[in-house]
């Protein structure tokens, strides 16, 4: 829910108040965030997260309780346009696609440059995805490393048309629905009717619970 000028509206948690004060600063100097929350605590960061309904929760990944679990709890909430960003000093890849299956829609290093915190906030905002420095495509990538690939064999389709099977190929290379309608001459609500249809039938809820799928089962041999 943006406020009345627009704003994206974040929340702050972290349980380094130096570190957390000097973000809350650096994020307001940008004239279209407006830091709505702070606290160093999971539960906290929960609760505010439903009572003021922001936009972003920058989420310390080692706040305790531990981030994950943080992650899980705000997971079970009833839906919402919340978008977590997760912020770490140092984190396994497992942990990272951890984190993005239980919501997060990003993960950015502490020692960043700030500029990449922002493109990630931007980013995320635009219904991407982003690790450490890049976008979706780095997500994809690293699903594909991280994922333990089913032993190769033939596979049911589970009903798939050959055009769900081209939307699958371009959700795991990284495409956005618009670029999805753009490479198929279709409308983005089309695009969004075949997702529907590719989830029900696959038994999955989101974009990245799609990717690791296709690639595990291998609906896709040779992504776009």
């Amino acid at each position: 829910m943006h406020s009345k000028n627009g704003n994206i509206r974040i929340i702050i948690a972290d349980d380094h108040r130096i570190f957390r004060d000097g973000l809350a600063k650096l994020l307001s100097a940008q004239l279209d965030f407006t830091i709505v929350g702070e606290t160093g605590d999971g539960d906290v960061a929960v609760t505010m997260a439903q009572e003021l309904r922001p936009d972003i929760l920058l989420l310390d990944l080692a706040m305790q309780p531990h981030g994950l679990e943080t992650l899980r709890k705000i997971a079970s909430q009833p839906a919402s346009e919340l978008r977590t960003i997760v912020l770490t000093a140092a984190i396994e890849n497992a942990q990272i696609v951890e984190a993005l299956r239980l919501g997060a829609r990003g993960v950015v290093l502490k020692e960043s440059a700030t500029a990449v915190l922002l493109k990630c906030i931007r980013t995320v905002m635009a219904d991407q995805y982003w690790i450490g420095n890049g976008a979706v495509a780095d997500l994809v990538k690293l699903v594909q490393e991280i994922t333990a690939p089913a032993p190769k064999r033939d596979c049911p389709k589970n009903g798939l048309t050959p055009r769900e099977l081209q939307v699958i190929s371009t959700i795991v290379a990284g495409y956005s629905n618009k670029e999805i309608a753009q490479r198929f001459s279709i409308s983005e609500d089309t695009v969004k009717h075949h997702l529907t249809n590719i989830f029900d039938k696959l038994g999955t809820s989101s974009r990245l619970e799609l990717a690791t799928y296709a690639i595990s089962h291998h609906l896709v041999d040779n992504p776009l």
